[in-house]
């Protein structure tokens, strides 16, 4: 466990298991303390490197907005600073967002992406879920005060007192537009999109991401052999809230990354 010095963040991470390096990007008002229930199965096969973002666990928030893609840029100097050429990336929720954008980004990065419970564009969440996002701010963050999430930040946030200004941040973040199809329809690398069958964000947004990942077009044919890079998995009987957590989520990641047959278009 320990802090590296990127883009004038002390960004803070931890690494566990050996192997192949995957990279575990954590959804907001958590950190890489979310995953703790599944790195055991996942470290079992990787060196997994567990981060926590821009203002959130572990890393002090520094003079600038949140953004899916400054945060993006840490991640990716990061892996320049643990002298990784390439690495797996697995981003939950906020955390599949800025792994989408590092693949975007800095393609040559990342190997394979895993994408859990996160769209491709704003629009994409529910609208009671894009309602509830408006609304976060400082006021709304004092209100969260003893909540499990406040708890788990006072235990290791650098600044505790911090806490309402991760919600008026986030929130800000939150209320962008974005709309990122051109670019995930440009995407060469392979990528599997997980969500639950009760997730924030509707099926019929899953099957449009994955339709722009070249997915859903055809049949694959007795052999396989129109398959397309991307993968799909619909996780039955979760949330969003709680599939980060499930052992049915390593159980779909891990053959995603060791699957040889798995290769860009």
């Amino acid at each position: 466990m320990s802090y590296a010095e990127v883009n004038g963040l002390r960004l803070w991470h931890e690494s566990h298991g050996a192997g192949r390096a995957l990279v575990l990007l954590h959804g907001g008002f958590g950190s890489a303390e979310m995953f703790g229930p599944i790195m055991p199965a996942l470290a079992g096969r990787h060196r997994v490197i567990g981060v926590d973002l821009q203002g959130h666990g572990h890393t002090a928030d520094v003079d600038r907005p949140l953004r899916y893609e400054s945060m993006a840029d840490d991640v990716a100097a990061l892996l320049r600073h643990l002298e990784l050429p390439e690495a797996d990336l697995v981003g939950y929720s906020l955390g599949g967002g800025v792994a989408l954008r590092v693949a975007i980004q800095y393609p040559g990065l990342v190997r394979r992406l895993v994408m859990v419970s996160a769209p491709c564009r704003r629009s994409g969440w529910y609208p009671e879920v894009l309602a509830a996002m408006a609304s976060h701010d400082e006021e709304f963050g004092e209100r969260m005060r003893g909540t499990p999430p406040h708890e788990r930040y006072v235990r290791v946030a650098p600044r505790p007192q911090d806490w309402p200004r991760l919600w008026a941040k986030s929130g800000e973040l939150l209320r962008r537009d974005y709309d990122w199809s051109a670019e995930v329809a440009a995407l060469a690398l392979p990528t599997l999109l997980v969500f639950a069958d009760a997730d924030s964000i509707p099926t019929a947004h899953a099957a449009e991401f994955f339709g722009l990942l070249g997915g859903g077009h055809r049949d694959a044919g007795r052999d396989g052999a129109d398959r397309p890079s991307a993968r799909l998995a619909v996780l039955p009987g979760l949330t969003h809230h709680d599939i980060v957590s499930s052992p049915a989520l390593p159980a779909a990641v891990l053959p995603f990354l060791h699957h040889p047959a798995v290769a860009p278009a």
